[in-house]
């Protein structure tokens, strides 16, 4: 008798339908997984930190790249990119042991380090809203039953095969500011726990390598991180990296029975090749656009608040790995998404709209807010301004006499030209705005406060 704690017994006949219906299921499951499991196989081949494509930072397992600077718009690594922070990125290989990394002294600004595993959940608290000291963290393992050296702060421990990294930091749009930063990101490094010295490093972060960028600086959409055609080949090896947790057991036990049929027919595993294309091309593209996903708020925007704390919450987890990957967790981060205005109608170049934050009413936070505009690809939309987002980093924002803000998006330039600094260029093609409040006020939180509508005014 088989020994299979879900699905059908060894041997049995599978239709058609049940092989398409479980490929579906698969598919949206294990999306998040398949695409972080690609990532380490990119960063693997890199020799040492640096840019890839001179953009965008990233280094080998268990190492970071670091940006001294804004992200810059060529950039299609991951998708939805803010230009508010200084960023790192960087992953871990559980196989290859813990990490060390630096936490300097912020001196009062905003920052926080997302470490999420690989089911892209966090594991760590480290930032500004946590009060956390500057010090030598570790990263590691759950596996792993090594000694923590002298000088190791506190360590904190994921059970998947691998974990990413992602440093940010505020940055004001100032020249002055740019300095400061620069002087703080060459305090910010993370190496492998075999290389620690007990002794803080000091990087040089404007004087890395530059490597092949491929498809990371290329075309219009977010590198493809997930193969239809090759998911369920993969599947098994993400089965085996991220184990089951509570009450799992069963559904990763239906799963590996679809890849044993598969393996012994394969008519199967040209079903399940096939279910696999189609839920990439209905299903998990629908998961792409900001409508589609997330919790309603008001006035058509939509929200979340499970970020990177998806638990069995694989509908969420796969809509924000589609639509924007490595989002922080809710008291970090507050998201909210826009593809429509005030009336329903979608979003799209040719047109004036405006938002308007009443007097005291902008978004509260303790760190800091943006909106962004995202282009069709959830991308920057290159402009003469150089300008994809406006907000707390801005500091010539013009007020309205009576103490409200009103932001501007539109393709031409607006007529009045005082109101200049608050204008966000857009394309002429379909494009989504993106409100974000970095360690948000609890009415944020609870729903008190949402954003104001997007109001078409020509």
């Amino acid at each position: 008798m088989s020994s299979n704690l879900a699905g059908p017994l060894d041997g049995t006949k599978l239709t058609s339908d049940y092989v398409s219906m479980m490929g579906r299921l698969a598919y949206l499951w294990g999306w998040p997984l398949v695409n972080m499991h690609n990532r380490l196989s990119i960063m693997a081949q890199l020799p040492e930190p640096g840019l890839i494509g001179g953009i965008v930072p990233a280094g080998p397992p268990g190492t970071i790249g670091m940006l001294h600077d804004y992200i810059r718009p060529e950039e299609r690594v991951v998708a939805c990119p803010n230009q508010d922070v200084a960023y790192g990125f960087g992953v871990i290989d559980a196989d290859l042991g813990p990490s060390v990394i630096q936490v300097p002294d912020f001196a009062g600004r905003f920052w926080v380090y997302q470490a999420v595993d690989q089911r892209t959940d966090s594991f760590v608290r480290l930032g500004a809203m946590y009060g956390t000291t500057p010090g030598l963290y570790l990263l590691a393992p759950s596996a792993w039953d090594g000694e923590v050296p002298e000088g190791i702060t506190q360590v904190f421990r994921f059970d998947t095969l691998m974990a990413v990294v992602v440093p940010r930091v505020f940055l004001d749009d100032t020249p002055e500011d740019r300095v400061e930063v620069g002087e703080l990101v060459n305090q910010i490094g993370m190496y492998p726990l075999a290389d620690y010295t007990g002794t803080p490093r000091h990087y040089d972060w404007t004087a890395v390598p530059h490597f092949g960028g491929g498809a990371s600086t290329q075309g219009s959409a977010e590198t493809q991180w997930v193969d239809p055609e090759a998911f369920f080949d993969v599947l098994p090896l993400v089965l085996a990296e991220v184990p089951a947790r509570a009450g799992e057991e069963a559904l990763y036990a239906w799963f590996a029975s679809l890849r044993t049929a598969a393996a012994e027919d394969q008519e199967v595993a040209a079903q399940l090749r096939e279910a696999a294309v189609e839920a990439n091309q209905g299903l998990v593209q629908d998961l792409f656009q900001f409508r589609n996903i997330g919790i309603p708020s008001a006035h058509h925007w939509t929200t979340q608040r499970n970020g990177a704390a998806f638990g069995t919450d694989y509908l969420s987890r796969a809509a924000m790995g589609k639509a924007n990957i490595f989002v922080n967790t809710p008291s970090e981060t507050a998201y909210f998404y826009q593809d429509l205005d005030v009336d329903g109608q979608r979003l799209t170049g040719g047109h004036t709209y405006t938002i308007t934050f009443p007097a005291d009413a902008l978004p509260p936070v303790r760190g800091f807010w943006s909106l962004t505009l995202y282009n069709e690809h959830h991308f920057f939309y290159p402009n003469e301004l150089d300008r994809f987002s406006l907000g707390t980093k801005n500091k010539d924002l013009v007020v309205g006499p009576d103490g409200s803000l009103t932001l501007t998006v539109s393709t031409e330039v607006p007529t009045d030209a005082s109101m200049k600094p608050n204008w966000l260029p857009a394309p002429y093609a379909d494009f989504s705005l993106y409100l974000r409040a970095y360690w948000p006020h609890e009415s944020v939180m609870d729903g008190t406060w949402t954003p104001p509508p997007v109001t078409r005014v020509e």
